[in-house]
């Protein structure tokens, strides 16, 4: 798809929740560490630190250790749809990565490992996303999508699952469908 100028629309991805699942390791983490069962379903509209307060220290800990992103696991379709799409669309990662400095090399080394098809020059690490210039962004956190200028597409997680204030897609099939629609 490309705008009156003739240049491929832009789609802005976030990496975390959305094609990296972070929320697995890290309720993983913690239910080890503490002797816990807790389930995505006990996260539902909610984060793990506002279910246990008193840890909130120690819940976000862990995703101050320099090694925390290295391994996620990538979100189920997204690698194959993101190729896709990159054919029609100009494809950028953009990650909140000043929320937690600590995680550049590792989330660096994890989209080139998983997402080598993407030029670095692709690879956004930012704080506000309001900042980035594209036609859209897939998020799964609402707030980036405040000052953003082009179309936001909420990602669900379990977190976000009572937000009704933009336009949602459950999965990397739904996000393939939306777009190759455009075209």
């Amino acid at each position: 798809m490309q705008t009156d100028r003739g240049q491929k629309k832009t789609i802005a991805i976030d990496m975390d929740e959305v094609i990296a699942d972070f929320q697995k390791k890290h309720l993983s983490l913690f239910n080890q560490e503490y002797n816990e069962t807790l389930t995505f379903e006990d996260l539902k509209g909610t984060r793990l630190w506002n279910i246990r307060p008193h840890l909130e220290n120690e819940i976000l800990a862990y995703v101050n250790d320099p090694g925390f992103f290295k391994d996620l696991e990538v979100m189920e379709g997204s690698q194959e749809v993101i190729m896709e799409l990159n054919n029609y669309y100009e494809i950028f990662i953009t990650t909140a990565a000043m929320e937690h400095p600590t995680s550049f090399s590792a989330k660096y080394y994890w989209l080139k490992e998983h997402f080598s098809f993407l030029s670095d020059l692709n690879f956004v690490f930012c704080g506000k996303k309001s900042i980035i210039n594209a036609d859209y962004l897939i998020d799964d956190n609402p707030t980036h999508f405040e000052h953003f200028k082009g179309q936001g597409l909420l990602f669900t997680a379990p977190h976000n699952l009572n937000n009704t204030s933009y336009l949602r897609v459950h999965n990397w099939q739904e996000i393939k469908d939306y777009f190759l629609h455009k075209i």
